[in-house]
């Protein structure tokens, strides 16, 4: 777990007060001391999950880093007094790592996506980083490996020992999966990222960045794939604003897990 940077209060969930800048700063670090540890990227998707299922909750605070990856939670932290946070989302994450790795020599491995999506990202990243080492990729099945599936994960790793390892599952599963196999895999660093894959090889548009600083993200998402995240935002949303509004004013606390 990431000490260097303290953890603000978020309906139970610690996010780490960091910006981009610090967040790599603490990844690099990590990296050259050869420190294990899985990295959430966490917006009020991610918390809203926690609240009905402490498990979730505790994995995301046993994170080495748990980043702000949407504004709302940058605006909170700042509310708690860290002025420097800034929002780390995920898909910029991973090409601020992968440019530093370029620098580094630290390599790769791509887990997860549609089937041939880790494939083409393994093709995309170097294009756009010229020297950056992809150790390997895997798309897993959507059910839970088998002991055989396990075995293989295990072995392909095992050939490379990639520095990072990057998971595109979705939220909570991804991170389930880093806390679950973070000891079982000979990796450095685990990172869930989420839609990242789908981004960085075209299958899904980025918001534009005015949006994204507004804090309008989830609604260019809810455009783009309706049917998959109407509840995630139409529901989630205003029961967050609901409860952060309480955790603010001091009508209701929420102790970390």
């Amino acid at each position: 777990m990431n000490e260097a940077a303290p953890r603000f209060n978020v309906l139970g969930i610690g996010v780490h007060a960091i910006n981009m800048a610090s967040a790599i700063a603490a990844i690099d670090n990590a990296i050259r001391s050869m420190q294990k540890g899985y990295i959430c990227v966490t917006g009020v998707h991610g918390v809203m999950e926690a609240q009905s299922d402490s498990s979730f909750g505790t994995i995301l605070n046993h994170s080495f880093l748990t980043t702000p990856d949407g504004m709302p939670l940058v605006w909170i932290g700042r509310l708690q007094g860290f002025r420097s946070v800034g929002r780390v989302y995920g898909p910029d994450l991973m090409l601020e790592v992968c440019r530093l790795s370029a620098k580094r020599g630290y390599s790769h491995f791509l887990y997860g996506g549609q089937p041939g999506v880790a494939e083409q990202l393994a093709v995309r990243l170097p294009e756009m980083f010229p020297g950056l080492k992809i150790a390997g990729t895997l798309t897993p099945p959507f059910r839970p490996l088998n002991a055989e599936e396990d075995r293989e994960l295990a072995r392909l790793v095992s050939g490379s020992k990639p520095d990072f390892f990057w998971v595109g599952l979705s939220t909570p599963k991804q991170e389930r999966f880093m806390a679950a196999y973070l000891e079982k895999l000979e990796v450095k660093l685990m990172a869930g990222v989420g839609a990242a894959f789908d981004i960085h090889t075209g299958r899904i548009k980025d918001s534009p960045p005015w949006i994204k600083n507004a804090g309008l993200q989830w609604s260019h998402r809810l455009l783009q794939e309706p049917r998959r995240l109407w509840r995630r935002y139409l529901i989630n949303n205003p029961i967050f604003v609901f409860k952060i509004t309480m955790q603010m004013l001091g009508i209701k606390k929420y102790n970390m897990l």
